[in-house]
């Protein structure tokens, strides 16, 4: 692809993806990794919040949640996912939409081993997403998870990722006098080969 400024170099857009993502750890004074991200409910009615993007593999963006939660059920539904990453100390974005795998097994449990012991308490003791009395309800929860888990809770079987593999990949980058750059990278299907493109601002 010709005619692309420094900031795009390469061929493989996660490449580029971590490229920028370890640039904002540089720059972001809070979660460089946080993701908006987008579904839809059986109505078609939207939904935006905020998530960590906790991977990037070679070929997928893997994030974790409860299940049970509103956006994993509105996931298993749709089938399909978008978010946006955006970094105000770079003045750069990147928007993802795709298809949505469940991530369940060995890769959910390291990564639940791998989070603090507190972390792992509360995704037991969360009913996500779910009505809750009081916050005093929520901590006799902890509490119970706590006496009856031990010092070594494992994966809940209703937590687990969620692995988005895109059809299109757009970066942005803040240009002067509102003359930004924008790339996409798309496909029509995920075994198919990418296509890179330049956009107007």
């Amino acid at each position: 692809m010709t005619g692309r400024s420094g900031i795009f170099s390469g061929d493989n857009p996660f490449d580029l993806t971590r490229s920028w993502m370890l640039e904002a750890q540089e720059t972001e004074p809070n979660d460089p990794n946080a993701i908006a991200l987008a579904t839809v409910d059986d109505k078609g009615m939207p939904n935006a919040r905020m998530v960590l993007l906790k991977e990037v593999e070679d070929d997928a963006f893997v994030f974790y949640t409860n299940f049970g939660s509103q956006k994993a059920q509105e996931i298993e539904s749709a089938g399909t996912a978008a978010f946006v990453m955006h970094w105000k100390s770079l003045r750069r974005q990147i928007r993802v939409r795709g298809f949505v795998e469940k991530e369940d097994g060995e890769k959910a449990d390291a990564y639940f081993a791998s989070r603090s012991l507190q972390s792992r308490i509360g995704a037991w003791a969360s009913r996500q997403s779910q009505p809750l009395k009081s916050r005093t309800e929520l901590m006799a929860n902890v509490a119970k998870v706590t006496a009856r888990q031990g010092p070594s809770p494992k994966r809940p079987p209703f937590w687990g990722g969620f692995r988005i593999v895109p059809i299109e990949i757009e970066f942005w980058a803040d240009g002067a006098f509102r003359m930004h750059d924008r790339f996409v990278w798309k496909r029509e299907s995920v075994d198919q080969m990418w296509q890179a493109s330049r956009l107007n601002p």
